[in-house]
């Protein structure tokens, strides 16, 4: 199949694309490995820019990450979701606008920085402990669970429940036993929590201490039989004293009840102002507060996205920053082929943390901020290790890279390094392939690169759940040349895996297995464990309900693009980027025809409704939340929009529509009042 000709947003394109795979990889290392590249605020400007180029990306609607191989798994009874986020005032103004409709009562906690946990309880025993993981789907941690001294394994009420919480460290033990093998309490606590052997010195899960935030009553048709009834509440405050009441600690809370919008906005930004200034009292760490909608009927009512419910929010600290000195850059290959800049930076303590590297993104960041090495650099930091360098300060002076040494309470030895511009590499550092410019990126193209071969075989031995081929064997399997490209893994004999390092005759035939399990897929679970950038699970399975069979996907054109655009959720950039995706990796996906059976997937039925066909975007104050008017749009078989264009069919238009209002007008797009849209519902 030859390439595809794109248009001119291709560096639109580029950019959502790579802010997509950013934010798959840190989640793995933030939820999976409890080890951060990058600071939650780094964290939340790739999500706040990939919301803003393309809202309705699939990545969007992910929480966390796929739980790493050799896990026991577990399916989340409840799914524990993620939460939308605030960082400014007009943002809790908005929160408030959207939920008073339900209700002006509100439930305040802090945000604590930590590790979520699941605990099921079946007749009042604790009977399993699980991470969140991907939401879905967590990591069984019972045996760790059970030695945190505030989980109890019996409560004093005999039922079933799952308790959900968060898993903390408190920061005295973390400075007295801790603070020289780990960068901050919230990574040791991961990791005490997820380790498979106390002697690891990952830490003791007995330093850990968890407090709740929710709790979730399995039905009464499916309880044990000998448990009593279910229990109801009328408001998740009560809830939170109940839990007290049978021996859990829940999160401290603060009910706040509101008379008008304005004065239930002014109320929960006080309670933001009071944890902020009583930050540094707390006796762990904390970066936020959450607010939650205190009555459960009325959380029913507003209900969830795929990402976070419409109840909640987190609003965050503000980030804080120090200064340091840009010592070198480092340039690194990743798994899709992006070649990004690490800054190596003189040590700076931020809040406790001494930190020492930070992402510059790409190269673009890199002209943008016109950073040169010796600079002194402005970095910005919040709850994690390693900071966004946010602004150059000029040339740095000697003073400077001394003071940031003594303010970690060492001499400084070395010497300020020279100014010069930094070098930006022609060439894969990895494999010496000339590089090219993809919008502010610059990319390999070497699909055999070693950097993107090892990472590209594990994302699909992962994606299909292959516990049994890891890092260590993935990269033996490269240095011999006997893995060059995926599908040569199914080419693969015992033999061969044999005569690898600390491979012996069971282990191979394990491998072995679990190739052999995996060389029949559904087009959907194929695609999704191709690993093609912004393509996850979700929209692998959208795309494969549209396309079904391996051939149709190898012969995609552009022919093809109006029907990718129409399945829910896809817009022409991450229609683009699949056939992008797919033509870039042409003689791949034809060895996998070749060597798997890749089977067919039956077609997604056409949405119905009244409003099948027709498209509408929701602006202004209206009686009801917009979210609520979008998702019975959906329902109807519409399709929501977030911008007004000369394709949409119509805007729904409260008071205050502002700017999309007269956009819509410009562009003779119909407008309806709540009203008229409500008529439209109608069979």
């Amino acid at each position: 199949m030859g390439w595809i000709k794109f248009g001119p947003d291709d560096a639109t394109t580029a950019r959502i694309t790579s802010l997509a795979e950013q934010i798959a990889h840190h989640s793995h290392l933030y939820y999976n490995a409890a080890a951060p590249e990058i600071s939650d605020a780094e964290f939340d400007v790739l999500w706040d820019e990939l919301k803003s180029l393309d809202p309705e990306h699939p990545q969007l609607r992910r929480i966390g990450a796929p739980i790493a191989p050799g896990s026991v798994k577990v399916e989340h009874r409840f799914p524990m979701r993620s939460l939308d986020k605030a960082t400014g005032d007009d943002e809790v103004a908005h929160f408030v606008a959207e939920t008073t409709a339900r209700g002006r009562r509100f439930v305040a906690q802090p945000k604590l920085d930590g590790s979520a946990l699941s605990l099921e309880y079946r007749r009042g025993r604790l009977t399993r402990a699980a991470t969140r993981g991907s939401g879905e789907r967590g990591e069984d941690v019972t045996s760790n669970a059970l030695r945190i001294p505030n989980i109890p394994d019996k409560l004093s009420w005999e039922g079933d429940c799952h308790v959900r919480g968060e898993v903390v460290m408190h920061l005295d033990v973390f400075f007295e036993k801790y603070s020289k093998i780990a960068p901050n309490p919230r990574n040791l606590a991961a990791g005490s929590l997820r380790q498979k052997n106390i002697e690891s010195g990952k830490g003791d899960a007995s330093d850990l201490t968890f407090h709740a935030y929710d709790v979730r009553f399995v039905p009464n048709e499916d309880k044990h039989p000998d448990s009593p009834e279910a229990l109801h509440f009328e408001n998740d405050s009560e809830s939170i004293a109940w839990l007290r009441s049978i021996g859990i600690t829940p999160a401290e809370e603060v009910v706040i009840v509101g008379t008008n919008d304005d004065d239930t906005t002014q109320a929960l930004l006080d309670e933001t102002k009071r944890w902020t200034e009583n930050r540094n009292k707390a006796p762990w760490e904390i970066d936020g507060v959450v607010f939650k909608l205190d009555n459960l009927a009325k959380r029913e009512l507003l209900g969830e996205t795929a990402h976070h419910p419409r109840w909640a929010l987190a609003w965050k600290f503000p980030p804080e920053e120090a200064t340091s000195v840009l010592l070198d850059i480092d340039w690194q290959t990743g798994r899709t082929g992006a070649v990004t800049p690490v800054a190596r930076v003189a040590p700076v303590v931020v809040s406790g943390v001494t930190v020492e590297n930070t992402t510059l993104h790409n190269v673009g960041e890199v002209e943008r901020l016109g950073i040169s090495i010796g600079d002194k650099v402005r970095v910005v930091r919040r709850g994690d290790v390693i900071p966004k360098i946010i602004e150059t300060m000029g040339p740095a002076q000697p003073n400077d890279i001394k003071d940031r040494f003594h303010a970690n309470g060492e001499e400084f030895t070395g010497k300020l390094p020279p100014s010069s511009p930094p070098k930006i590499p022609t060439e894969c550092p990895e494999c010496s392939t000339e590089l090219s410019l993809d919008g502010a990126f610059l990319r390999c193209s070497n699909l055999s690169c070693p950097a993107r071969l090892a990472r590209s075989i594990l994302y699909w031995c992962r994606a299909l759940e292959m516990d049994g081929i890891g890092e260590k064997l993935v990269d033996q399997l490269c240095e011999a040349d006997l893995v060059k490209t995926i599908p040569d893994l199914y080419r693969l004999n015992s033999e061969q895996i044999q005569g690898l390092e600390r491979m012996a005759e069971k282990s191979a035939t394990n491998v072995m297995k679990q190739l052999d399990g995996t060389r029949e897929l559904p087009l959907n679970i194929f695609l999704s464990a191709l690993g093609l950038p912004g393509i996850g699970p979700e929209l692998a399975t959208a795309f494969a309900g549209e396309i079904c069979t391996i051939d149709a996907l190898i012969s995609l054109g552009e022919d093809d693009l109006e029907r990718l655009v129409a399945i829910e959720g896809v817009g022409d950039t991450v229609a683009y980027s699949l056939m992008k995706g797919i033509a870039y990796r042409s003689e791949m996906v034809e060895d996998f025809n070749q060597i798997l059976t890749i089977t067919e997937v039956a077609k997604t039925k056409a949405p119905s409704g009244p409003l099948v066909g027709f498209s509408f975007c929701i602006t202004g104050t209206l009686t009801r939340p917009r979210k609520e008017i979008a998702l019975k749009t959906k329902m109807a078989g519409g399709k929501v929009v977030s911008a007004v264009s000369g394709k949409l069919d119509y805007l729904v238009a409260g008071e205050n529509a502002g700017s999309k209002l007269d956009k819509a007008r410009r562009l003779g797009v119909t407008v309806l009042n709540e009203k008229e849209w409500e008529e439209m519902l109608q069979p």
